[in-house]
């Protein structure tokens, strides 16, 4: 594994911690059915909001070049996937289900990550690693079954979730393709830049008009801080640097993070079920990231009138 594979692993894994507290945060946010907070909406898009106000400013601190005519199009798909399609879905079925309930949905995003990466970068993964990326779905989706004790049923809430990975699978590869090109802080900021004219005038519309708990504005802020932005300054990086397909198999650990967030937070249960399933799936992130991934040479983007 060369250098720059071991940095993008290793901000990868920093991103994916930073991830690890949305669904908890979130849920801290919009409540429950018997004490709803702020709603699904203005939660997606609030965050959204702050985030992209702050990313004016860093782009005007750090002299961003305006992107390219070829680069608007990845942006659009960036900012459908991560600043629409994950917060709005993740948002509204987060007040219908645990966080631990929800943070094993997250488990299918590795690999929904992985297939969109290959297919954007023509990254030829070896049977070993799809395997490796196939035994960890597995694991999660077991633990899902084992928890739920009668079996998972797929609610509406969870089919917002699904929803949810395929949109994050989709942002995250293209946004890791823009990171190739240009600064990875910048790609997460110009997505949400582009978003703002609507999703500014949807915030103010569904804003809160009673007063809420601290708790639930101390989430609201995380995921508009962190989850929303600095994160994404990390996680672009790691997978430019690493390589979509490798770096995407860190998220596996992402789903016992956030049990683990969520003991102290909302006051869930930790049992040994739950470290034997995340101690498995750990081994196999280990595993999966020794096998080789062929990765096609990075060609430049040119101008439409170039090519």
């Amino acid at each position: 594994m060369s250098p720059a594979e071991r940095k993008g692993l290793w901000l990868g894994l920093a991103g994916v911690v930073i991830f690890a507290l949305t669904l908890p945060m979130t849920r801290l946010a919009v409540g429950t059915p018997q004490v709803p907070l702020m709603s699904g909406v203005f939660v997606a898009m609030g965050r959204a909001a702050v985030a992209a106000l702050l990313s004016i400013a860093f782009l005007i601190l750090t002299r961003a070049p305006w992107p390219r005519r070829t680069e608007w199009g990845p942006l659009l798909l960036t900012s459908a996937g991560v600043v629409f399609g994950f917060p709005l879905f993740t948002s509204v079925a987060m007040r219908y289900v645990e966080a631990v309930h929800s943070s094993v949905i997250v488990g299918v995003l590795p690999l929904a990550t992985a297939l969109v990466g290959a297919m954007l970068h023509r990254q030829r993964p070896s049977f070993g690693f799809w395997l490796c990326g196939g035994i960890g779905s597995a694991l999660v989706v077991a633990f899902g079954v084992l928890k739920s004790g009668s079996g998972m049923e797929l609610q509406f809430a969870d089919l917002l979730l699904l929803a949810a990975m395929a949109c994050a699978a989709v942002g995250y590869g293209y946004g890791a393709r823009l990171s190739q090109r240009m600064r990875a802080e910048h790609v997460i900021c110009w997505a949400l830049v582009v978003a703002l004219p609507l999703t500014l005038p949807l915030a103010l519309w569904t804003q809160p008009q009673a007063p809420l708990p601290t708790a639930a504005w101390w989430g609201f802020g995380y995921v508009a801080l962190f989850s929303m932005w600095l994160g994404f300054f990390a996680w672009y990086r790691g997978l430019a640097l690493g390589g979509t397909v490798r770096v995407s198999q860190v998220q596996l650990v992402q789903p016992f993070l956030s049990m683990l967030f969520a003991v102290p937070l909302l006051g869930e249960r930790l049992d040994a079920l739950s470290v034997g399933f995340a101690l498995a799936v750990i081994a196999t992130v280990f595993v999966g990231k020794k096998m080789p991934v062929h990765a096609a040479p990075v060609r430049p983007l040119v101008p439409l009138e170039q090519a």
